[in-house]
């Protein structure tokens, strides 16, 4: 059997893996990410992109909100290219409690975030589309921020800098020599080998998935699932970040994000045997639109484009085990310490704006286990794509002839880096998606550079089919780039692009009605009655007789 050995293996692909992937390579330590889909593809993914200024957390959880604005300023600064510096408002509509407003202004002020009360005709001229009876406004540096662009860039910076990425691998099982997690058995998941992972040292960021993971150790670490579900709205309905100025509760924010609006975020508790089966109720998406519409009338009127949901991981170290109630704190566990298993370290609850603090506490201890002097440098290293900051205006007359909503686009997205596949080729710069502008030299790039092996991954990495179309009219050409570009013969095309339908269909059955309704049954339409889709999965004669 094969073995592959490291001085840190990191288990989970999310942005915590990501990042402590990123630290653990720029501090010159051989270092390794196991992951059994694709990068973002749980939790990471699954959350309203919302870039904290710690307003949210100032009341009830000062700590939280202490981590989330010095984060959102260093985040600003190494990752601009994955952020969107909106601002965010708090408003107070008629029948929530005053005293809240001055509690969060106080909290906020406490905690060193920029809050600054405005009048409500100010909100509004900031926001026009808010609610008109609003009765008190409060201004603070929230933003939005891409969790799929930001943990890619935080993959290729650790690869560019020695480290190894493995997805679509599954962990099976830990190893165990004597006392000691020495690494863990692999399967690849395409190619079926098994293989072992040997390390130094463990990282177990796998998410909620961590109970599971220490349980192979006999390790008891408890996780209290919380679900949380949000709906998107098919165009951006706001430019601003809304909050509505209560204690933390079901559809109080709305974030614009890219080419839609998203509405969050329910809470509720699950069993821990759901975690791989999670599915958005009614009754959320009832309870979503409803206060959605509190904060901008009309906007459940709108299309909505899909919802989706995923799951919080969060280990209650304070005695409180339910959703809210549980601290959003960072919990970093060595198992020498705490279970007398050397070689197994874990990083869990959180959230994204703090995965860099994060990885920067779990690479220092990492750094202590294996007797290494190795300063963290992500607080001031840009990510790839954040580096030099060339204006858009100085991009575009460097490809003059490109239709300047493709320069715009591709720039946005990538950063500097745009600059290594945007071509005047007209092939290259041709869409292949029109309603997230993403072209076949950004398909190629991603193909070759930002490992998406199949559509799925790639929608991960440029947004392609994220759009009010979710697909329709670009899934096919996406899937005969991956033909001319060799990962994928004709059959296997079909089969992804067979299987990112039926992802996309997820986010779409709970809201299928009105326009989301007859948008799906046009895309049935080309799939299946022009393109015979279904019919081409099918096996043939020849393969049934075998």
């Amino acid at each position: 059997m094969r073995i592959v050995e490291c001085e840190v293996a990191v288990i989970g692909g999310g942005i915590t893996g990501a990042g402590t992937l990123r630290d653990c390579a720029l501090r010159g330590l051989k270092a390794v990410l196991i992951e059994k889909n694709d990068l973002a593809s749980g939790t990471t993914g699954r959350n309203h992109g919302l870039l904290h200024s710690g307003a949210r957390y100032a009341v009830q959880d000062p700590e939280s909100a202490v981590e989330c604005i010095a984060e959102n300023r260093i985040l600003k600064k190494i990752a601009h290219h994955c952020i969107e510096n909106t601002g965010g408002l708090f408003v107070t509509l008629p029948d929530d409690d005053p005293g809240f407003h001055a509690l969060l202004l106080q909290g906020c002020r406490a905690a060193g975030i920029e809050c600054d009360e405005i009048s409500a005709d100010h909100a509004r001229r900031l926001e026009p589309h808010l609610n008109p009876d609003i009765v008190a406004a409060l201004k603070v540096p929230d933003g939005t921020i891409d969790p799929f662009r930001l943990t890619s860039a935080n993959v290729l910076d650790a690869v560019e800098h020695g480290a190894k990425v493995m997805t679509h691998t599954e962990v099976t099982g830990l190893i165990v020599d004597r006392e000691r997690i020495a690494g863990f058995n692999c399967l690849d998941k395409r190619t079926g080998e098994p293989f072992e992972l040997r390390a130094r040292v463990v990282v177990n960021a796998s998410g909620v998935w961590g109970q599971k993971v220490c349980a192979w150790a006999g390790i008891d670490l408890p996780m209290f699932p919380s679900k949380g579900s949000m709906v998107i709205i098919d165009y951006r309905v706001n430019n601003v970040v809304i909050n509505r100025c209560r204690p933390p509760a079901d559809g109080d924010i709305i974030v614009p994000g890219d080419t839609v609006s998203l509405i969050g975020t329910t809470s509720k508790k699950i069993p821990y045997d759901e975690i791989e089966d999670l599915v958005v109720d009614d009754d959320e998406i009832e309870v979503l639109l409803a206060d959605g519409e509190k904060l901008i009338p009309n906007v459940s009127r709108t299309r909505v484009l899909r919802a989706y949901c995923g799951v919080r991981p969060l280990v209650a170290v304070s005695g409180k085990t339910f959703g809210r109630d549980i601290s959003r704190g960072i919990v970093l566990v060595d198992h020498l310490e705490r279970d007398g298993a050397e070689g197994l370290v874990t990083i869990a609850g959180g959230k994204l704006m703090t995965y860099r603090l994060m990885a920067e506490m779990t690479a220092d201890l990492v750094c202590r286990k294996l007797g290494r002097k190795a300063a963290c440098s992500t607080r001031s290293t840009p990510l790839p794509g954040s580096g030099k900051k060339a204006p858009l205006k100085k991009t575009a007359r460097r490809f003059s002839g490109i239709p300047q909503s493709v320069v715009g686009s591709t720039h946005y997205r990538h950063g500097e880096r745009a600059h290594r596949f945007l071509s005047r080729d007209p092939k290259s710069y041709g869409l292949i998606c029109e309603c997230e502008m993403v072209t076949a030299g950004e398909v190629t790039y991603a193909v070759r550079h930002l490992m998406a092996k199949d559509l799925i991954d790639l929608r991960r990495r440029t947004r392609l089919g994220m759009g009010p179309c979710q697909g329709e009219l670009c899934a096919y050409r996406a899937a005969g780039l991956f033909t001319e570009l060799g990962p994928a013969k004709g059959d296997e095309a079909t089969r992804m692009l067979i299987d990112f339908l039926e992802e996309r269909f997820k986010g779409l059955k709970p809201v299928l009605w009105g326009d989301a309704l007859r948008e799906l049954e046009f895309t049935y339409w080309i799939y299946q009655g022009l393109f015979g889709l279904t019919e081409l999965d099918r096996p043939s004669e020849s393969d049934e007789a075998d």
